[in-house]
């Protein structure tokens, strides 16, 4: 399966790319529950890793039965 974020880039929130996960609501509640991709604060500023976000959607991958 392709990479859904480039895993040699840094997101930080306002990036159009992670509303492909939830919208800033969605990831701050998920950072408060301690739930969520891996993530880096800097001072006031989150930033999220494009290979721990990769790492993060691989490991929410749903098959059904017998399908990879």
């Amino acid at each position: 399966m392709p990479k859904l974020f480039d895993d040699t880039r840094c997101y930080i929130l306002g990036d159009p790319e992670l509303e492909l996960i939830g919208d800033r609501e969605k990831l701050g509640q998920w950072r408060h529950k301690g739930t969520g991709p891996a993530y880096y604060k800097l001072g006031r500023k989150i930033v999220y890793q494009g290979s721990d976000l990769n790492v993060w959607a691989e490991s929410n991958k749903i098959c059904p039965s017998g399908i990879e």
